[in-house]
């Protein structure tokens, strides 16, 4: 007889856990009221970003999500598990530093701009691909115009939509050639600033360098969470459909 039991779905915090990140002590929250208004159960497992440097540290899960708080302890950890879940197809989404080191990991792996750094753990490096902002975005709101069309666009069901930010980093160089490989740039702000990216023909890969998990009082989750949540229950459910 056919199981009806149906797998819940896994996902992965990558990021070095901390008391003293805010982002870090809402995403529990929005993940139980995920769990207690839309009934999209999460198992969630925080993977911190050395450990995440191990081979299949996120193989078997059903959503990564690199969250905010860098620079993280390991670089290299956190590149590891956002190539993973470009090349697996594992619902990925990255904000604040996740954004920005999904762009390093992009620019490296598929670009090939073997050498762009991050300046906020390689400030001497020659080829920046993520740079000091002009202006810090600590503590901002601000507007972000949403592409036609787009994952962001669906996901946030708006044109325009006014988030939060707590960051000093942003993606400056190289754009272009990002773009020219596949990377989509569905978020803009009113300067016409990178604040939002995504890869077409990935089940569901979503960054974001403003902070959705700061959105409101943690009791109603983002639209982006949400829609992270439902694509790792949909990979949950196509996984148990699979032969072993």
């Amino acid at each position: 007889m056919p199981n009806n039991a149906a797998r819940i779905a896994k996902i992965a915090l990558v990021g070095d856990r901390s008391p003293n990140v805010v982002a870090h002590t809402r995403i529990p929250l929005l993940l139980d009221a995920l769990a207690e208004r839309e009934r999209l159960v999460l198992d969630s497992y925080w993977i911190p970003s050395e450990d995440a440097e191990e081979v299949g540290a996120v193989h078997g899960f059903d959503a990564v999500w690199v969250v905010p708080g860098s620079p993280y302890r390991s670089q290299a950890g956190v590149l590891s598990a956002v190539r993973t879940a470009r090349e697996d197809g594992i619902p990925f989404l990255g904000t604040c530093g996740g954004f920005q080191h999904a762009m390093l990991e992009f620019a490296r792996n598929v670009c090939g701009l073997t050498r762009v750094a991050h300046a906020e753990s390689d400030p001497d490096a020659e080829d920046l691909l993520i740079e000091p902002l002009a202006c810090s975005l600590v503590g901002h709101e601000g507007v972000v115009a949403l592409e036609a069309d787009s994952l962001a666009q669906s996901v946030i069901g708006s044109e325009r939509t006014v988030e939060r930010y707590f960051c000093k980093y942003g993606p400056s160089r190289h754009l272009d050639t990002l773009r020219a490989h596949g990377m989509r740039f569905s978020g803009l702000d009113e300067d016409g600033n990178v604040r939002m990216a995504e890869l077409p023909g990935h089940p569901f890969f979503l960054a974001s360098l403003f902070q959705p998990e700061l959105a409101g009082d943690g009791s109603r989750p983002h639209p982006m969470v949400r829609a992270l949540a439902r694509a790792a229950v949909e990979h949950a459910a196509r996984a148990e459909t699979q032969p072993v």
